[in-house]
């Protein structure tokens, strides 16, 4: 949608909480209690202009606001504005509200009869603030707290009830309300999936309880709550719904992480040892190797490697292993052995760009053309060929319109929930179409949001290069690899790739600065590229000491 449109509707941002309201309404009915009904009910009884203002507040940071600074054009009198949503509870004009709040809402200038007994040196506003808050305890009313104030501040006593059907419509709470401005001025568009009945987020209300309750966890946390207090108040733990069990999983290790950091390693033991969250088995036996429980460490360390969770685990065990049997007395084992990656080294001057950018321009020649791609080139190519599989309507991947990527990307059973898809779309690889399908698809897509796809940096010309100098087999192996393990694959592919065009060939080039080494998940690509025969190159720079 043009700007103009959304500018030529100044209550475009009450149309799209509207939309929520319906899209929850019509959705998630059986999941609504008394007090959400209540409020779909009464917000499209109220008059517009209360409507827009209890709109505007929600979509704004925080939940008091002064009246004096609630100008809208569009609204008009905002004053008269809020007198039915005081009717109906939804806002009071009676908030009270900590030292911390009062001074957020007010400048210095404002709030000088409440400093006036504050020690003449203390004159800037943070010192002030710190001084009050060691005066003024309790939260009290703006009455209380600057009797001549002529103002009004409002709390608004929705703002949890309008985060609960947020996270009903987007299922998420990373996804806010800027995705409709967004698409309403046209910087994003989104592919049109088709929604079954099925295609929501929750199935049940204690689905939307145990993600707001791991969600207030996360924070705490986040925010400095011992990590004990906050393993006290976790939700038990959903077998019945995955992705909500993995959430929990992932906030179990990070607890974890904290203790052991903090050094409770005891704590985090069987934490690290009940969670299944990807990297807490290495977390457990470093742990236990740290505590001296050599013995207890070697065992797990065996059977991971026996039985590795991912590439990354069997990785970091490799390292684990001949350092424990060292400290137990073990004879060493032989160590695997890997092609070695052709290595290069360059001597370049130093400029303001980037290394990738200064060992492009020094590599590329024009018979010979060098791109910086990184990990954008091989995802698009991957994105391209792939999107009839990952926009499959399958249920649960999809429940709203503002999708980047399918809900369950990250799920164990992502590939195998679209396999028939998938195989269609690598077939054509097989069969020689796929040059075609990928450069119509890049005309046909063009700004679709893609997590695949970054529209910025993929360029048709691009495209066709890699198109006449890649191998389809080479390109079959590396979706593989992708598709293996999404998350954890689409990182770590080198920087450059050389083109030779009149041969119809490629390299990939790693640049490495000064300082720099090949990363984990980069040598995990290293591996794969020599065991599929793709070639690629590391290049060490280092800089010449004259300009």
């Amino acid at each position: 949608m043009p700007a103009s449109r959304t500018l030529a509707d100044p209550f475009y941002y009450l149309n799209n909480f509207r939309l929520v309201l319906d899209w929850v309404g019509a959705r998630y009915d059986d999941l609504l209690n008394d007090d959400e009904r209540t409020f779909l009910r009464g917000f499209a009884a109220l008059p517009e202009a209360a409507q827009a203002l209890l709109v505007r507040m929600v979509m704004r940071k925080g939940v008091l606001f002064r009246a004096s600074k609630l100008d809208y054009a569009e609204i008009g009198d905002t004053r008269d504005a809020v007198a039915p949503l005081l009717t109906q509870g939804w806002i009071t004009a009676t908030p009270r509200f900590s030292v911390d709040q009062l001074f957020a809402l007010f400048n210095k200038t404002d709030l000088i009869a409440l400093t006036s007994a504050a020690p003449p040196e203390i004159t800037r506003k943070p010192e002030l603030l710190a001084w009050a808050q060691t005066r003024y305890t309790q939260a009290c009313s703006l009455h209380e707290w600057l009797p001549d104030s002529t103002d009004t501040v409002y709390g608004l006593e929705v703002d949890a009830l309008a985060e609960r059907l947020r996270l009903m419509f987007f299922g998420n709470l990373s996804q806010d309300w800027s995705e409709f401005v967004l698409t309403n001025l046209g910087i994003y568009t989104f592919e049109q999936v088709a929604f079954s009945t099925g295609s929501r987020a929750f199935q049940q209300r204690a689905d939307i309880d145990t993600y707001l309750h791991l969600a207030q966890c996360r924070d705490a946390l986040e925010q400095g709550t011992a990590p004990q207090d906050v393993l006290n108040n976790l939700p038990g733990v959903r077998e019945d719904n995955p992705w909500l069990a993995r959430r929990h999983a992932r906030l179990v290790f990070q607890i974890a992480q904290q203790l052991e950091r903090s050094g409770h390693l005891k704590e985090a033991i069987p934490l690290y040892a009940s969670c299944s969250a990807p990297g807490a088995r290495q977390r457990h036996i470093r742990t236990l190797e740290k505590l001296t429980q050599t013995a207890e460490a070697y065992a797990l360390a065996q059977l991971a490697e026996q039985h590795p969770e991912s590439e990354a685990e069997w990785q970091q065990i490799q390292r684990m292993l001949p350092r424990l049997r060292r400290a137990l007395g073990l004879p060493k084992t032989p160590a695997s052995k890997t092609a070695p990656t052709e290595e290069w080294h360059l001597c370049l001057t130093q400029s303001a760009s980037s290394v990738e950018l200064i060992t492009r321009d020094h590599l590329s020649t024009n018979d010979g053309p060098v791109a910086y791609v990184e990990n954008t080139l091989f995802n698009a190519l991957f994105g391209l060929l792939c999107w009839p599989a990952i926009f499959s309507p399958v249920p649960g991947a999809f429940f709203h319109p503002f999708h980047h990527s399918p809900a369950d990307l990250a799920s164990a059973d992502f590939q195998s929930r679209r396999q028939s898809s998938f195989d269609a779309c690598l077939g054509e690889i097989a069969s020689g179409t796929y040059r075609q399908t990928i450069l119509a698809r890049f005309t046909e897509k063009q700004g679709i949001q893609c997590s695949f796809v970054n529209w910025a940096t993929i360029s048709e010309p691009l495209l066709q290069l890699a198109l006449h100098c890649i191998p389809g087999g080479h390109l079959t192996a590396i979706f593989q690899r992708l598709l293996a393990d999404i998350m954890t694959h689409r990182a770590g592919l080198p920087d450059l790739i050389r083109f030779w065009p009149a041969e119809q060939r490629y390299q990939l080039i790693e640049v490495k600065g000064p300082g720099d080494r090949l990363q984990d998940n980069q040598l995990r690509w290293m591996a794969y590229f020599a065991e599929h025969d793709i070639p690629v190159a590391v290049c060490y720079v280092t800089w010449s000491e004259t300009a």
